[in-house]
């Protein structure tokens, strides 16, 4: 515990505040883990599509009583029983369906089975109502816990991913959301109690009070939550197009001035995520956010819970109102359409627009921690393991960096409109998805084959380390460049990107794209001045490290002699000619001005002086291009140009 405390000390002198999310996040869940285990285990044969949660609940006592009415739809062609996730440390006093007592039993394995009271048939509507109590057992770090703030007392949960069944009987799986929810929670008339969804009521009952919030969007059940102590509330408002929605704050009193003057960053990013994703999803109702008593932050359904005000934090859980809470990952081995959209949206997007020396900060903090491991792919490849899961530099940073290079590669326009694609799609929203869903939505709006993106970036892993050497000819502003790449990782063998290159010298800067797509690539580009340095991927767009340049001479850019050509400017063809090449192998490429190839041909025996014509194909267009002319492995590059 010292030694994390000091390295996230460390780490918020420059501002990583997304890997103490992450850091956090995976302490949290290795606590937990050895209380609950990584599965959900109520049974497949039923969906819920809506919960009544009647709770009692003092801040000050480690105990919950509970009546919990799920309205429920059977699923298989014979049911006969139901199972809910529910600890074995709470204990069920009775289960009815309307005024009937029905039959269960409990088991270690940290379910309760009910058994109806006639089999069921496929699509069956009914609903049932659990009574309960107990001492939640949660770890000292989620589920249900109680603590203190300033010497008062307080009382929150946090579920994610399998902790809802520490407190309260659902299923607890990435498979099911309820349609809506209803909370009531009945707690010592002092404190006040946080949510989802809006409070509709807080009634005084003697020494105790009633509070009841309503909650109209389909919502998973590690997405539930409530925190109780005596929270100063107050409530700003947000205009996101013709809605002017309620920002409700629940917070610390002693820390409530510092979070009312940070405000400012939660009214930007509501307005920044809804215009270039869409609307707030859950705008009908509001946004909150709720302090708690712990060193990170949780994605409550329209209601985050944070243990600061900092930039990083608060727009990184509120990011996730979108991803994560409308559209929830279909499995943990794709977190980071939940972790890695939100560190994008907050490390990324969020600064490039209001913090932008921070932004240059983000960007290259997140790619250094990327690129200290040579391996480690997006995708989790072992869900059993939490460390695995919430893995900061996998999970949240290289997913944020995969969300920029598609952007990259994708350009603004595309990127953001097959993202609100994603978000809106009828079988996502509000709903589950997996990381072929957001492949389908991207490639349906740009043409897109991204195959090999998602192979490369996501199931892949490593990164590719460029070597780009470089000449321009005596008295020629024209470059020729070669482009190669090494992998990190032996499961990605080249990785294929837009590769930016921008060439300089003391007063002139010019930057190409090219389209990376073999090795030892051949690219020719007309600079309009002589360049002294190239820069590689200046902006950082892509994963890559130990990136090296070297300026060749002019010279050098041929190892054989006595060849012609003609004509130059050509039209459909090339003449090619060599003096002393009898007998060898001849290869002839000819390259476009984004290093691709236009067109080749082999001679394998060649005569002296003999002629070989390169045809060049009639829609090719005019421009610059580059002719590579190899002689037994010998090499010479030509600038020339069609007409």
């Amino acid at each position: 515990m010292l030694l994390l405390a000091t390295q996230m000390h460390a780490q918020e002198q420059v501002c990583k505040k997304t890997d103490d999310i992450a850091a956090m996040e995976q302490r949290r869940m290795i606590a937990k883990n050895t209380v609950t285990g990584l599965r959900s285990l109520a049974s497949g044969n039923f969906s819920v599509h809506y919960y009544k949660c009647e709770w009692q609940i003092d801040p000050a006592v480690n105990y919950i009583t509970g009546k919990v009415t799920a309205h429920f739809i059977t699923k298989g062609s014979s049911t006969s029983s139901l199972t809910f996730d529910l600890s074995n440390a709470l204990r069920v006093d009775s289960i009815y369906m309307r005024n009937n007592k029905l039959t269960f039993s409990q088991s270690p394995s940290l379910t309760v089975t009910i058994n109806l009271p006639s089999n069921y048939g496929n699509g069956k509507r009914d609903s049932l109502t659990i009574y309960y109590q107990g001492a939640p057992v949660g770890g000292g770090f989620g589920s249900f816990v109680k603590s203190t703030h300033n010497g008062t007392p307080v009382l929150w949960t946090l579920s994610e991913p399998y902790g809802a069944r520490d407190w309260w009987p659902c299923r607890n799986g990435l498979d099911d959301k309820a349609d809506s929810i209803d909370i009531i929670v009945t707690h010592p008339a002092q404190f006040r109690t946080s949510s989802n969804g809006v409070l509709v009521s807080r009634v005084q009952n003697g020494s105790n009070a009633v509070s009841t919030f309503k909650h109209r969007y389909a919502v998973a059940s590690y997405l539930v939550a409530i925190a109780v102590t005596n929270f100063s509330v107050f409530t700003d408002f947000v205009q996101l197009g013709n809605v002017n929605m309620p920002v409700v704050s629940n917070v610390y009193p002693e820390d409530s001035a510092a979070f009312h003057n940070a405000a400012y960053i939660i009214s930007n990013a509501l307005q920044l995520f809804s215009s270039n994703f869409s609307k707030y999803p859950f705008f009908k109702e509001k946004y909150g956010q709720t302090q708690f008593s712990w060193g990170g932050g949780m994605e409550h359904q329209t209601n985050s819970f944070v243990s600061s005000y900092s930039e990083g934090l608060t727009t990184h859980e509120l990011a996730h109102q979108w991803f994560g809470d409308k559209v929830t990952c279909g499995s943990w081995q794709d977190i980071w359409l939940n972790e890695g959209f939100a560190t994008f949206c907050a490390d990324f997007l969020y600064t490039e627009n209001y913090n932008p020396i921070q932004y240059k900060a983000n960007v290259s903090g997140n790619l250094s921690y990327i690129v200290s491991q040579p391996g480690g792919s997006v995708k989790v490849d072992d869900t059993t393991s939490v460390g695995r899961i919430f893995d900061g530099r996998l999970s949240y940073d290289k997913g944020a960096f995969l969300l920029r290079m598609l952007r990259f590669t994708m350009g603004d326009q595309l990127f953001f409109k097959g993202i609100k694609k994603y978000l809106n799609d009828p079988l996502l929203r509000y709903n589950f998805a997996r990381t072929a869903d957001l492949q389908r939505n991207l490639e349906s709006v740009s043409g897109l084959n991204l195959t090999y993106f998602f192979n490369q970036w996501f199931t892949g892993q490593g990164y590719p380390t460029f070597t780009v050497q470089w000449s321009q000819g005596t008295g020629s502003n024209v470059a020729n460049i070669n482009i190669s790449q090494v992998t990190s990782h032996a499961s990605v063998s080249f990785f294929q990107v837009p590769l930016a290159l921008t060439f300089k010298n003391a007063t002139q800067q010019k930057t190409i794209i090219v389209q990376h797509t073999v090795n030892n690539q051949a690219v020719i580009d007309d600079l309009g001045f002589k360049a002294d340095t190239v820069l590689i991927d200046p902006d950082q767009q892509l994963i890559s490290k130990n990136n090296k340049s070297i300026h060749l001479p002019a010279k050098q850019s041929a190892e054989i002699t006595g060849v012609s050509l003609s004509p130059n400017p050509f039209t459909n063809g090339i003449n090619v000619s060599l003096k002393d090449a009898s007998g060898k192998k001849i290869l002839l490429q000819l390259f476009n001005n984004f290093g691709n190839m236009v067109s080749t041909k082999t001679v394998s025996n060649y005569a002296n002086n003999q002629n070989c014509l390169l045809t060049v194909p009639a829609n090719a267009p005019s421009g610059n291009y580059l002719l590579r002319v190899t002689v037994d492995g010998k090499l010479a590059t030509y600038n020339v140009f069609k007409k």
